[in-house]
């Protein structure tokens, strides 16, 4: 049985278009469980109404805005009010932009131009499941990606060398650039991601970093 909603969930939009903040706070409003309490066109005004009005439940995050974009905000955001969920707003599709608002702790990531109805599953889905990714990014980055979520790691054998290099798909390094910090052929990190791959049911360097970020092994990058 799924986690009863509470009575109202106070959501912030943050969003330098104030059109899209505009159609955001009326759509958001028209659903159940769900309330706008403001909105900021920068990550600097989202946080100066968090200090001076009150710290929502959730903050629906663009990625491209000035005065502190949303990687530097949802960074801050985590760091300070740990308890709000995050759920990024992006036109970016690459997996660097994935991956990256997920380790700095998005609860999820959805596109723009998603239909209303995905809107609302979405707010639901990190109220309830505390995660959501949005099959329209790419089914293909998206392959294998829930299942290696789901691995329990106490039932398979990871290594350290695997698990410095499941950290390290995290960030924006590429794979020649990851085999140069581990001190190691790039041959051998093929050998790492190959061997990953079989062991978490994943085909895509998206699932390994879901991984990484969802058992909690990138502390400290």
């Amino acid at each position: 049985m799924g986690i009863a909603l509470k009575k109202m969930y106070a959501v912030a939009i943050a969003d330098d278009h104030t059109l899209m903040r505009n159609a955001l706070a009326r759509l958001i409003g028209s659903f159940d469980h769900f309330s706008v309490v403001y909105e900021a066109g920068s990550g600097k005004e989202l946080l100066e109404k968090i200090q001076t009005i009150q710290i929502p439940d959730i903050v629906l995050l663009d990625i491209n805005m000035p005065e502190m974009n949303g990687f530097e905000t949802a960074s801050v955001l985590t760091r300070y009010y740990p308890q709000i969920k995050i759920l990024s707003l992006s036109m970016n599709t690459d997996e660097a932009s994935v991956i990256k608002m997920l380790r700095l702790g998005a609860k999820g990531y959805l596109m723009k131009n998603v239909e209303p109805d995905e809107l609302h599953l979405a707010l639901d889905s990190i109220v309830k499941k505390d995660f959501y990714l949005s099959e329209s990014i790419s089914g293909k980055i998206i392959s294998g990606l829930h299942k290696a979520v789901d691995v329990n790691p106490d039932e398979i054998k990871i290594s350290d060398k695997e698990k410095e290099f499941l950290r390290l798909t995290c960030t924006e390094m590429s794979y020649k650039e990851i085999a140069d910090r581990m001190f190691v052929s790039p041959r051998t990190i093929d050998d790492y991601r190959n061997a990953l791959f079989e062991k978490l049911n994943v085909k895509t360097r998206m699932g390994l970093a879901m991984y990484a970020i969802k058992n909690k092994l990138v502390d400290g990058l």
